[in-house]
């Protein structure tokens, strides 16, 4: 075993290959005062992931803007567009695209809007592009998994739908995906998108009733030869964690066996956690990041997405352990000292607690529930086979000359990946310092080489 600055230890031959994707511009942007949604706990997570040292484990990339005609291979041009002129100083001069783009009250016009979209969706697409060339065995984008969003529409403060164009972007390598969504709101985007294919299985365990979307029952299975390729586990309120695991283990191996995914992609919102103001769920850490720890524990490329959480300390909390089970280490429950220090306070401890609740899901109900889920996929008779074609260009299209490097590129155009991944980013408030000395060179086991000394950078 080796040890590990952040409290815990590495097995060998449990060693992934992580690459993970931040942005240090991604907690500026500002739904407005009165949203529950707060990108800044992306960042407050990136910071719990710094000083619990996971860096000497990660790959660190930031990754390009996804450009409108990457992000249209999905939406539809004339949303992105809208979005892309969108600003809260012409919202007079929107017209009736406020109202047939869904864009308003829950989705609001705030600075910066489009650049927000391409971030998230850069980062999926990035990710999607590091497991498809196999230089990495599980890809992290936690400004990602924004799954409600439509073809062309809003919704549910999701713009763009950064999931569906990773998927995409994996179907040009793989022949068969599998998207799992933990969020406590159905993951309806996703499952819309794919309803009429079997390349992609889309399964969401979810709050379900009166609840926004409203949609998912366990009766919504796909349709077409997507028929019985969409799995929805609806669940009541006050799930915890040993039920929730009692579904959602069985669920997931019946899942695997019969569809054989040769990618997964797993949305970790973590508004299902206990405490969230609009989740209905009483799970903790250590349930929900189970699911990350199974579904790690089948070797299969795998990206991992952020989405839902309005607790801004505790999706920092799940972030940052669900990083530490996919580098498998060890987390201490007591919180390092960070900028965001007291927003974890009185205990300042990663860990929380249960509450002392009714569960609403009888074992029975989820038997029942399981049997059911269990009888839709007895029906799919074989795995889907594919027929697959020249593999298109990647979303980031490459330059012709494969002895291209840093020095030789022209600061002036967007670098192809052959370039980038040779670019490890300093683990901090790294953007800023892109093509200076906070640009490394990136090595086979993922560590990170500062210039300096580690002190220098507080950690």
């Amino acid at each position: 075993m080796e040890s590990s600055s952040s409290g815990g230890a590495v097995a060998e031959h449990s060693r992934r290959r992580i690459a993970y994707y931040y942005d240090a511009n991604i907690g500026n942007y500002y739904y407005g005062v009165e949203h529950v949604m707060k990108p800044n706990r992306i960042r407050m997570a990136h910071h719990l992931i710094l000083n619990y040292g996971m860096y000497r484990h990660l790959g660190i990339f930031r990754p390009f803007p996804a450009t409108v005609e990457e992000m249209s291979r999905f939406h539809n041009p004339g949303y992105l567009e809208f979005l892309k002129k969108a600003t809260p100083d012409n919202l007079n001069r929107l017209g009736g695209g406020m109202l047939k783009y869904n864009v308003g009250e829950d989705c609001p016009v705030f600075d910066g809007l489009f650049e927000f979209c391409q971030l998230s969706s850069g980062g999926s697409l990035a990710a999607a592009i590091k497991l498809n060339k196999k230089r990495a065995d599980i890809a992290i984008n936690w400004m990602g998994g924004l799954h409600h969003a439509k073809k062309g529409e809003a919704s549910g403060f999701c713009y763009t739908n950064d999931i569906v164009l990773g998927i995409l972007e994996l179907l040009k390598y793989h022949k068969r995906v599998l998207y799992v969504d933990i969020d406590v709101h159905h993951g309806d985007g996703v499952e819309e998108a794919f309803y009429t294919t079997d390349r992609v299985m889309t399964v969401s365990f979810h709050k379900f009733g009166d609840f926004f979307p409203g949609t998912g029952d366990i009766k919504t299975t796909g349709h077409g030869i997507g028929k019985n390729f969409s799995v929805n586990v609806p669940l009541k309120s006050d799930i915890n964690d040993q039920s929730y695991q009692s579904i959602f283990k069985p669920v997931m191996q019946r899942v695997i066996e019969r569809f054989e995914p040769a990618a997964i992609v797993l949305q970790c919102g973590a508004d299902s956690l206990n405490g969230d103001p609009l989740g209905r769920f009483n799970m903790t850490l250590k349930g929900h990041g189970e699911c990350v720890r199974f579904l790690r524990s089948f070797n299969i490329p795998m990206m991992l997405l952020g989405g839902g959480g309005y607790s801004p300390n505790n999706v920092a909390r799940c972030w940052a352990y669900e990083t530490a089970i996919a580098c498998n280490v060890e987390l201490s429950n007591d919180i390092p000292s960070n900028d965001f220090m007291e927003f974890f306070g009185p205990n300042y401890k990663l860990h929380i607690e249960a509450r002392k609740v009714e569960n609403k899901n009888s074992q029975s109900y989820l038997n029942k529930m399981k049997q059911e889920i269990f009888e839709n996929l007895n029906d799919l008779t074989f795995v889907p086979s594919v027929q697959m074609r020249p593999i298109p260009e990647d979303a980031f299209q490459s330059f012709n000359d494969p002895t291209l490097t840093v020095d030789m590129a022209n600061p002036d155009i967007r670098h192809a990946p052959q370039i980038m991944d040779n670019v490890v980013a300093h683990p901090g408030e790294f953007y800023d310092a892109q093509n200076t000395a906070g640009m490394f060179r990136h090595e086979e086991n993922y560590a990170l080489k500062f210039p300096y000394p580690d002190h220098q950078y507080g950690f």
